[in-house]
């Protein structure tokens, strides 16, 4: 266990600075000598110097924040600092919330893969696609095996052949170096 001694460690203001996810420098931090003030009631007050703005800050029991620090001079609003972080926090969560996150899962394949395996995969693919989720088939060459990409594709075929009911192709087979690629979508209709 080790001993915390005197000055060690992060200071008091050092902690406080990472709450917020971006810096925002809040009273005494604010170098500038004149500021473009905005007032708690949106108000647009002009530019005054930077004790007066603290000072008003501090008559209404509120923060200054200096939200624009590159403008000229830098533009800084009268407003309780926390709420802003806990409502800059909840908008960004919300804001996660409705990102659609697209999931594609991958099958992997020879040229030759048994009927038996095919099957399977053949039916993995068809439950992802149910459940709205792509599927991205692969079918490696080693060797010799590439001077038949017929083979390939025929497998491909199958694949397509055997998920038309549940999904589309989104992109059509191609080779990339040693494998053939091929991306399935669900269809329309299945994922509404």
């Amino acid at each position: 266990m080790a001993l915390k001694r005197h000055g060690v460690g992060p200071s008091e203001s050092e902690r406080e600075t990472k709450i917020g996810a971006t810096k925002y420098r809040i009273n005494q931090e604010i170098t500038s000598r004149e500021v473009r003030l905005i007032a708690e009631d949106n108000e647009n007050v002009g530019v005054i110097p930077t004790r007066d703005a603290l000072e008003r800050a501090r008559q209404v029991d509120l923060d200054l924040v200096e939200v624009a620090p590159n403008a000229d001079p830098p533009v800084c609003r009268i407003m309780d600092f926390g709420k802003f972080l806990y409502a800059k926090a909840k908008k960004e969560r919300e804001a996660r919330k409705q990102q659609k996150v697209i999931e594609i899962k991958e099958i992997r394949l020879r040229p030759k893969t048994s009927s038996h395996h095919l099957e399977i995969k053949v039916r993995n693919a068809r439950r992802w696609l149910e459940q709205g989720i792509k599927v991205k088939v692969r079918i490696q060459f080693r060797a010799r095996e590439i001077t038949y990409p017929e083979i390939g594709r025929d497998i491909l075929d199958v694949i397509a052949a055997a998920t038309e009911d549940v999904g589309v192709i989104e992109q059509r087979p191609n080779m990339e170096g040693a494998t053939m690629l091929m991306v399935l979508a669900p269809s329309a209709e299945k994922s509404k």
